[in-house]
């Protein structure tokens, strides 16, 4: 499998991750400094975590319609168009957007260190 296959192959399983709403299954997939930045500011990888692990975000649907990956040795930059879904703080949401991740590989294994979300249009 090369570095791209390998990439794509861990986006979709951390994806089934953020689906199962499980914060320890979840982490495995993220450096202990990862980021998400958003519409509402920068969250640490803790922060992130333990709105999933109080259950005030949950998550029912994640995935991608459209992935590019660009593997640099071992870092990889991968964009993505899909849909995220759920409940936060008790209120459904359904967001499509476009996902960038920086991801790297340690010991063998992509983490991602960094993750920018950004709204889409339906086409």
């Amino acid at each position: 499998m090369n570095a791209e296959d390998e990439v794509l192959q861990v986006g979709k399983e951390w994806d089934k991750a953020m689906v199962g709403n499980d914060p320890d299954e979840i982490g495995k997939f993220m450096s202990e400094d990862w980021v998400i930045v958003g519409s509402d500011g920068i969250t640490s990888k803790s922060q992130f975590l333990e709105t999933i692990r109080s259950s005030a975000l949950t998550h029912s649907r994640m995935d991608s319609d459209e992935t590019k990956i660009k593997v640099y040795g071992d870092t990889a930059v991968v964009t993505s168009r899909g849909t995220s879904a759920g409940e936060y703080k008790g209120q459904p949401f359904e967001l499509y957007e476009w996902s960038s991740s920086v991801f790297i590989r340690k010991k063998g294994k992509w983490l991602c260190v960094h993750t920018m979300l950004t709204p889409a249009r339906k086409i």
